[in-house]
């Protein structure tokens, strides 16, 4: 049995490292530091456009959906935007059970849900 030497660990060039520290700073300059806590701020315009999903059931009074059963679809124009948020944010995370609700909040980014809450709460 012939055994192979590992090559050890990697060295990196000089020119691989600037761009890392590089890809750092644009990083940070565009706002991907959002990752490590900080909220991103809501545009309400830009939730105009992500709000189809939501306007079929969400904004026809006194809509009833029948699935998993019958169940009053409620208004949420003119709820807080932080409200909005944060029940977006219970169904991405499982914490509301809703299934139709759970998948589409867990194909919305946080940006998404900023922009809808922001929409939303500005009506």
């Amino acid at each position: 049995m012939t055994r192979t030497r590992s090559p050890g660990p990697r060295a990196f060039s000089p020119v691989s490292a600037s761009v890392r520290v590089l890809l750092f700073a644009g990083a940070l300059a565009s706002g991907a530091a959002f990752a490590q806590g900080a909220a991103p701020a809501g545009n309400a315009e830009a939730g105009r456009a992500k709000a189809s999903m939501c306007i079929g059931c969400h904004e026809i009074p006194g809509y009833k959906a029948s699935f998993p059963n019958v169940y009053s679809v409620p208004m949420i124009t003119g709820q807080s935007a932080k409200y909005i948020e944060a029940s977006l944010v219970a169904y991405r995370k499982g914490d509301r059970s809703h299934p139709t609700m759970r998948a589409i909040a867990g194909s919305l980014t946080d940006q998404d849900i900023a922009d809808l809450a922001a929409l939303y709460g500005s009506k």
